[in-house]
């Protein structure tokens, strides 16, 4: 990891942790943050309804309500990842995270009132609202992240987003001790106080370049691009660089982005829209919201006590963090795939081992495979499913497929919540042997089918592809035909020259 190492500047490392500080960890923090307080909430729901209609909610209808309120965040991100290429295409990456922050304040100060109008409602708009937010940054904060980090760091600072989501979830589980923020009073503050986070991002965010590639192929800006890149990159000749993203330019029919149903179409891209899908479905079906859902029980079942089963919580947080920075570490030195197919194997163990122990009543087991589960999902199948998503397409495709990656995330994200304690009921202990299944399948997929991408460039990636998609004699033309931007010198780094007499311009 060393000589990666010696790419990574003071500024990519500020912003990418600038960028997943205020974005993905609010996702993570958002995840957990209901959990604590969620009696103390239902207790409100009902008091307020006992103040409108002189009755209070029986409980199968208060349980519907809070239902209703930690599944909207879902329903939020849905729209938001739906909202992502037209947001990228025009604002470009950073000016989106940018913009969005305001959700945030909007969403933070609707929790944060809530009680104090007596409103439920507000709690349930400012959840769909901060789920928006987090819809399209999970998208966004990885796009931007890998396409302003040299090809031999891409994954490291793509699983950066991941470290700070488990981040995230640690921080809620942390706060809402009794100790702290999870008493009753202090809900509303506890909800709201993602606004924090999101201010310090956009009092600094907006002093970084944008992304490199989107200036030059999106907006040919070469002075800016140039600029962009001589900030986050330090006494490294850019020359070589800029090339690069000409190439991949050359290498696209068109420079326009493509749409989502373009990109289905598209039968160059075939075989990586059906990885996507393939990852951030099994990401999701893993079995991992599941597990977080059903930990306290497990807990509870293995005999420990109730009162002690919050700090036992917080634990298995630490050890979200503990092995998302093994990923992020170890990415560069192993690759995606190593990731990917271990930590997707290991799930699947785990989770057989959880049926087993459960007909065995083994407690103490199901534990050890609860945490394994966690530590699994968190070293590779966690973040680097956003990687590659960014990876394997160009830059006319790449916000195309993230709206399909996140959509597909996050509606299978929604469906695990509503089906598994249906699926648990029909079941019983046998419903965890359907992730493994998943967990299986999605490392064999991985395993047969998606190449490594490690430290190698857009193009050399879609390169790899196109024989798999019947493309390679299309691929190698185009890149032969397309000689629109010759590079010149300028002040000692790369700058494009237009030579429109003698080339065809995209």
């Amino acid at each position: 990891f060393e000589e990666p190492l010696l790419s990574l500047t003071k500024s990519l490392l500020a912003v990418a942790f600038l960028a997943s500080f205020g974005s993905s960890m609010l996702y993570g923090y958002n995840l957990a943050v209901v959990n604590s307080p969620a009696e103390y909430i239902k207790a409100f729901y009902n008091q307020t309804m006992v103040a409108r209609n002189g009755t209070g909610l029986d409980d199968k209808t208060l349980t519907l309500f809070y239902s209703v309120t930690v599944s909207v965040f879902a329903i939020g991100g849905m729209v938001g990842s739906l909202m992502v290429g037209i947001l990228v295409t025009r604002f470009g990456r950073k000016g989106t995270l940018v913009r969005i922050t305001c959700l945030v304040f909007i969403g933070g100060a609707f929790m944060g009132f809530s009680r104090s109008f007596g409103s439920p409602e507000m709690i349930i708009v400012g959840r769909f609202i901060t789920g928006v937010h987090s819809g399209i940054s999970l998208s966004v904060v990885p796009m931007y992240l890998g396409e302003i980090a040299p090809k031999n760091l891409r994954g490291f600072l793509g699983l950066v987003p991941s470290i700070f989501i488990c981040v995230g979830v640690f921080i809620a589980q942390i706060l809402g001790l009794h100790e702290l923020l999870g008493k009753e009073e202090h809900w509303p503050l506890f909800l709201s106080l993602v606004v924090i986070p999101t201010m310090f991002q956009l009092m600094l965010l907006p002093w970084f370049p944008e992304s490199p590639r989107y200036l030059l192929i999106e907006k040919r800006n070469v002075h800016a691009t140039i600029t962009a890149l001589k900030w986050y990159r330090s006494k490294v000749n850019i020359q070589a660089e800029i090339e690069e993203m000409q190439e991949e330019q050359r290498s696209m029919s068109s420079v326009q982005t493509v749409s989502v149903i373009g990109l289905l179409k598209d039968r160059s891209v075939r075989w990586q829209v059906i990885t996507i899908v393939v990852v951030n479905i099994g990401m999701q079906l893993s079995g991992i919201d599941a597990i977080w859902f059903y930990t306290n029980a497990i807990f509870e079942n293995a005999g420990i006590p109730v009162p002690q089963i919050q700090y036992t919580t917080v634990g298995t947080g630490a050890i979200e963090v503990i092995a998302g920075c093994v990923g992020c570490f170890t990415i560069e030195r192993l690759g995606r795939r190593p990731l990917m197919i271990g930590g997707f194997t290991f799930m699947g163990i785990c989770c057989a081992g959880i049926t087993l122990s459960l007909m065995f009543q083994s407690h103490y087991i199901s534990v050890a495979c609860v945490v394994g589960i966690i530590a699994g999902f968190c070293i590779g199948p966690a973040g680097v499913p956003f990687l590659i998503t960014a990876e394997l397409f160009k830059q006319s495709h790449r916000p195309a497929a993230y709206t399909v990656a996140g959509c597909l995330n996050w509606l299978s994200n929604f469906t695990i919540g509503f089906v598994f304690p249906f699926l648990q009921m029909s079941a019983g202990a046998y419903c965890y042997l359907v992730f493994f299944g998943v967990c299986t399948a999605v490392a064999a997929y991985v395993f047969f089918i998606v190449p490594e991408t490690k430290n190698k460039t857009f193009v050399e990636i879609s390169q790899m592809f196109a024989a798999r998609n019947g493309m390679l004699e299309e691929e190698s033309s185009e890149l032969g035909v397309f000689n629109s931007l010759k590079l010149a010198k300028m002040n000692g780094y790369g700058a494009v020259d237009l030579d429109v007499s003698s080339s065809v311009l995209i």
